[in-house]
């Protein structure tokens, strides 16, 4: 019985479909038309005054100016932040920023390079690198360990296993200005092809 009661209480706005008590729908429903009005694209009750604002700020079809892609104007930063292929990404070996879309590629070739693990003098895979930081035992390769007789000469290997380090990173260096120049090539002649492509 109470919720019939309280069922008879309110009734629904025909304009805005709300539930408004009994004794104010006539009130509610001469403001509610003259005011508010309800948008075509998500059905969110706006104020008249502010309907083509509202239309305007979120569903105005929008170019992204990465990608050229076209979306409502509301969810244009979540596809620049998340969804771009054109947004800039940091490859998770090297730092480098490139193009999202290019972003696998890179990182297939880069996590391949290798470099020294100076607790166990092996060579690593950078994309193996975590995994075998959280279970090297800092203890040489099997094939040098038994040779403690021989500590002159692995003092004079100390400083030769370093060497391909600095030449790795040199490598990582020339790869990483290349690769940029590559990329700025490539946008510039991106840039040329779509100015070319726009004029009839």
């Amino acid at each position: 019985m109470a919720a019939i009661a309280s069922d008879e209480t309110t009734k629904i706005c025909s304009h805005c479909n709300r539930d408004i008590p009994s004794s104010n729908i006539d009130l509610h429903y001469a403001h509610c038309s003259r005011n508010l009005e309800k948008c075509k694209v998500c059905g969110d009750m706006v104020p008249t005054k502010h309907a083509e604002e509202h239309f305007f700020n979120t569903h105005a079809l929008v170019a992204c100016s990465q990608c050229s892609e076209t979306m409502e104007r509301e969810i244009l930063a979540i596809h620049k932040g998340e969804n771009c292929p054109q947004r800039i990404a940091t490859c998770e070996f090297c730092e480098f920023p490139l193009p999202a879309i290019d972003l696998a590629e890179h990182q297939e070739v880069c996590g391949n390079r290798t470099e020294l693990c100076h607790l166990c003098n092996k060579y690593i895979r950078l994309r193996e690198r975590y995994n075998h930081e959280t279970r090297c035992t800092g203890l040489p390769d099997s094939t040098m360990g038994s040779s403690r007789d021989v500590r002159p000469v692995e003092r004079d290997r100390g400083p030769q296993r370093r060497e391909p380090n600095e030449f790795s990173r040199k490598r990582l260096f020339f790869t990483i200005a290349i690769t940029g120049i590559a990329v700025l090539l490539g946008s510039l002649f991106f840039q040329r092809k779509t100015e070319n492509g726009q004029v009839p």
